[in-house]
């Protein structure tokens, strides 16, 4: 390699980790997301109902789902939302799929657990109970370890910088270091 074409492949490469510190920086502030949110929201739902269909609870589940009934609702909203905006014509099918594959992951660590599951999980519906508030419920379920079928990108995306955007610089920063 030439000392100018050494320059400007250090140049890309440090763009490039440029781009990847904001992409980094980015996903750092995923965990506020309204999609993040309504994601841990309804895998503690499915938890629940997981629980309560596995260890004869329904009325507990009942109970949970009735007191908490505009938030649930307002989370799944927030997911629809998610869909639609991630998948477009699809978004349906993949809600679906997701529900889906929530439910049965739980449902596989439920029967991992044996019978110390109900007494593991039985323990969550005296926790939900004691929740005053919509948000105290937002915050349970971002607290509690609940496991998902899969990982959602959940934050806006950073501002994407154009393939065309980045060689046009390069090829610049190369022609000025020629020069230099």
């Amino acid at each position: 390699m030439t000392f100018p074409i050494w320059r400007a492949a250090v140049a890309g490469l440090a763009l490039a980790g440029l781009v990847n510190g904001q992409a980094a920086f980015a996903a750092g502030a995923c965990t506020s997301s309204p999609a993040h949110e309504a994601f841990d929201v309804q895998g503690l739902k499915s938890e629940l109902m997981v629980t309560a269909l596995s260890c004869n609870m329904q009325d507990r589940y009942n109970a949970f789902v009735e007191r908490f009934r505009p938030r649930l609702l307002d989370e799944e909203g927030a997911l629809n939302a998610y869909f639609r905006t991630t998948y477009g014509r699809g978004a349906q099918r993949e809600h679906d799929d997701y529900i889906t594959q929530l439910a049965n992951v739980q449902s596989e660590r439920g029967l991992k657990a044996g019978t110390a599951f109900c007494n593991q999980r039985a323990a969550m519906f005296d926790e939900v109970a004691v929740l005053e508030s919509a948000q105290d419920l937002s915050r349970y379920a971002q607290a509690k370890d609940i496991i998902q079928p899969a990982s959602y990108e959940t934050c806006a995306a950073p501002e994407r910088v154009l393939h065309s955007e980045v060689r046009s610089r390069s090829r610049a920063r190369a022609a000025h270091t020629t020069r230099s």
